[in-house]
């Protein structure tokens, strides 16, 4: 079973002009740069590549484009959460179909389920392929919170393998790799801090537009290089307060258009950010890239 571990980016979707369409020329170019520039994977369709905002059409269009272009050069893990399980099922069926290395499934999001329904959920999942998953644990968007013991339970599923862990609470990394030793942390939320605790990778949404910076954090502490990476890290600080919070994901997109990246505005209803915070934010990126070097590292281990 393939090993995930450093910098993955939780791509951002790109979008035709007025959201019209999915710009498949645009995700290819982001793909190949992705790669170029050291990420050591990448997953479409999270929260940041707006999954809810897609139809299924264009979910196996992002799919397709997105496996084709990356051509087995890193692992592609795809988004395949939803409400209903019979359709996070389904997507999940077609993202190994299409050649997805892994899954990343964040919990039904709105009917907070007990945790014996969650089980159901990720155990029909698990069953139905043979790739590996990644469970996504963000409390403050799903209404429900994975704890360190029941990630243990989901661990004994055949191919629950990783979590996303982005409660923000550090210790839960020590803990869960305390009492399950099937189930690696990736943060979501403060990496170096989850690295330095033992997770094995972060899922980036920082690396939309930093990829190089972002795969170097986790390379120089796979490296056992912590001071610089901490150095990094602490230079990241202020543009991943700036991306944070409800408007991340027009931040990011923002922000990318600063790296002469631009993937288009997000679909309704997040709007384009106002032109002072845009402005912000492109500012800051421009001036980060203008003043930080960053530090060679070997890629993150397979």
């Amino acid at each position: 079973m393939t090993q995930f571990r450093g910098s993955h980016t939780v791509l951002a979707t790109p979008f035709t002009a007025g959201g019209r369409a999915i710009d498949t020329s645009a995700l290819r170019r982001l793909v190949d740069w992705q790669i170029e520039s050291g990420s050591h994977g990448l997953i479409p369709l999270g929260s940041t590549g707006e999954f809810l905002s897609v139809s299924d059409d264009e979910r196996t269009q992002i799919v397709e484009t997105v496996v084709e272009a990356a051509d087995g050069r890193v692992p592609v893990l795809i988004g395949t959460a939803d409400e209903w399980t019979d359709k996070a099922v389904r997507y999940s069926i077609e993202a190994e179909a299409i050649g997805a290395d892994g899954l990343m499934i964040i919990s039904p999001y709105y009917s907070s389920p007990t945790e014996d329904e969650l089980f159901e959920h990720f155990r029909r999942i698990s069953d139905a392929v043979s790739i590996p998953i990644m469970v996504y644990n963000n409390p403050s968007t799903a209404n429900v919170d994975l704890r360190p013991e029941f990630v243990a339970r989901l661990g004994k599923l055949e191919n629950v393998r990783y979590i996303k862990e982005s409660s923000g609470d550090i210790s839960r990394v020590r803990e869960i790799h305390r009492i399950s030793d099937r189930v690696s942390v990736f943060a979501g939320y403060h990496p170096f801090e989850s690295l330095a605790a033992g997770a094995k990778g972060y899922v980036s949404v920082i690396g939309n537009f930093l990829p190089a910076e972002s795969a170097a954090v986790c390379g120089l502490m796979d490296e056992g290089r912590s001071d610089e990476a901490l150095n990094l890290y602490n230079r990241l600080i202020p543009l991943l307060n700036a991306i944070a919070g409800d408007k991340y994901v027009s931040a990011t997109k923002c922000a990318m258009a600063a790296v002469d990246m631009p993937i288009g505005d997000p679909r309704p209803p997040r709007l384009a950010l106002p032109d002072a915070e845009a402005a912000t934010i492109q500012r800051m990126v421009k001036e980060f890239k203008a003043e930080v070097k960053v530090p060679e590292a070997m890629e993150a281990a397979d």
